[in-house]
């Protein structure tokens, strides 16, 4: 896709400070997400923001179904565009797959992270040998099974679960973005995510981590913030919001806000 690949992922740039700021989104969302957290940042620092290949604000015709078979080929993403903006350092702030997207990013490329930011990240999501991810497989199973039978009704009753909070607004942001996702690249992207099983690479991470973990999450329990603080090889800490659901950047962005803030290199 060479240069393109900035335009496909809407890649923009906010803010003139001296210091590199790397927003991620998780799935379901697009760039929008950060909308709220932004503006606290773009003062001090140069912020970069991108949608995933798999977002609705994405043309869908990108979306290769032979390439984003992995998480692979994400960090691919995000390292190019990195090196596209000429970034040798940043921080970076990853929600859900982003997350593990910003470890295997910093895996492969130490130098470029001073700090990983971690919100609701998990290695994975499902269950096994004492290890709470969060669902068992027959649990997600049932999920495909309701992306493909009723997109518009899975959206309906998953969003105000993810959400959790009573913020009818950010409910229906986060519907929106949804439905603004092609379904079929939904139920790829999400077969992906919930296939994934990146415990095995935790150790190799050396940059820095902060995860952020909502102490009412559906989609991830604090249990398993407490095992990527275990397991990650860098210096780490773990923040619990006392918030709902797993997107406290629409339902607390003022919370969220606050940790990040105090997280974040000045």
């Amino acid at each position: 896709m060479g240069v393109d690949l900035l335009k496909i992922l809407n890649v923009t740039e906010v803010g003139k400070g001296e210091k590199i700021l790397v927003f991620s989104h998780g799935f379901g969302t697009d760039q929008s997400v950060w909308q709220k957290i932004v503006p606290y940042f773009d003062r001090d620092y140069r912020v970069i923001l991108y949608d995933l290949i798999c977002a609705g604000s994405v043309n869908p015709a990108h979306f290769d179904f032979n390439r984003y078979t992995s998480l692979e080929a994400y960090v691919d993403d995000l390292l190019y565009i990195l090196d596209a903006k000429g970034v040798q350092n940043c921080s970076f702030v990853g929600h859900s797959v982003s997350a593990m997207i910003g470890i295997m990013a910093s895996i492969r490329r130490p130098q470029l992270f001073n700090k990983l930011i971690l919100i609701g990240g998990s290695p994975r999501f499902l269950n096994d040998t004492n290890y709470q991810g969060g669902f068992e497989r027959a649990e997600i199973e049932q999920v495909f099974s309701a992306m493909e039978a009723n997109y518009r009704a899975f959206v309906e009753g998953y969003a105000p679960l993810a959400v959790g909070a009573d913020v009818p607004e950010a409910v229906r942001e986060f519907s929106r973005t949804l439905f603004n996702m092609r379904p079929d690249i939904t139920l790829f992207t999400t077969r992906t995510v919930f296939n994934s099983d990146l415990r095995g690479i935790l150790g190799r991470v050396r940059v820095p981590c902060c995860i952020i973990q909502g102490d009412n999450d559906v989609s991830v329990p604090v249990s398993v913030a407490m095992y990527l603080k275990n397991h990650l090889g860098g210096r780490n800490t773990v923040k619990i919001l006392r918030t709902e659901g797993h997107l406290p950047h629409l339902s607390a962005p003022q919370l969220l806000f606050e940790v990040l803030r105090r997280q974040l290199p000045r």
